[in-house]
């Protein structure tokens, strides 16, 4: 698929829920229900930390299991080659705890859409000189509201800032209030064992407080 129609996949799966389910310790057994679970709850955009069990295998199984609409992809990416095992397994999201630049430019190279994990000015300006897409404030709890702000008024303005690490459904009108463009989600979405149906619920908790959050704190 040609980059440009990927990133309208992206852009589209954005505009449809900005929010990530982060899928750490699921199993390929477990995957297929979850994701599907979390697809009919609104969610387009999953990811499987590599850092999980048979990450690949969960990956291909969700590619296979959800419509095109979604996009699906690997967390936790720390090396260039594994943009390779992703491609290869269907998948379309690099995720990353970091800002490598060369993992991003090779997660580029590979036509992927790739969201480098930032915590400085420094580290989010050389991501965005490498082709990242999208910029993930990692970790959340550090890059509290006032820095989020700070950090979206020296940022270009189209460029779509999601916190990652501690979020709930709590906390997200702060954030969203100070420039955040959407949200990764972990532990209170998905922890490993969870069932599906426990899975639906929470994700439901979520969609709805970021629909509940009036349009002006949204950003544009």
């Amino acid at each position: 698929m040609p980059e440009s129609a990927l990133s309208a996949r992206f852009d589209a799966a954005l505009a449809a829920l900005p929010l990530v389910a982060i899928l750490r310790g699921i199993t390929p057994a477990d995957a297929e229900a979850v994701a599907r679970a979390l697809h009919a709850a609104g969610f387009r955009l999953i990811e499987v930390p590599l850092n999980s069990p048979e990450p690949f295998d969960s990956i291909a199984r969700v590619r296979r299991a959800l419509p095109a609409g979604a996009l699906v992809g690997a967390g936790t990416v720390l090396r260039g080659d594994d943009v390779a095992r992703l491609r290869e397994a269907g998948g379309e999201l690099v995720v990353m705890p970091h800002a490598d630049t060369d993992v991003i430019r090779a997660a580029k190279a590979a036509g992927r859409v790739c969201l480098p994990g930032v915590a400085t000015p420094s580290e989010a300006f050389a991501a965005l000189e490498a082709g990242a897409d999208a910029l993930k404030l990692f970790p959340a709890e550090m890059i509290t509201p006032p820095v989020l702000k700070a950090m979206r008024a020296v940022l270009p303005k189209a460029v779509r800032l999601l916190p990652v690490g501690g979020i709930t459904p709590d906390n997200m009108g702060s954030y969203a209030s100070a420039g955040a463009s959407g949200f990764g989600l972990g532990s209170a979405l998905y922890a490993p064992g969870a069932q599906p149906h426990q899975v639906a619920e929470r994700a439901r908790r979520f969609v709805d407080a970021w629909r509940a959050l009036p349009a002006a704190r949204r950003p544009t």
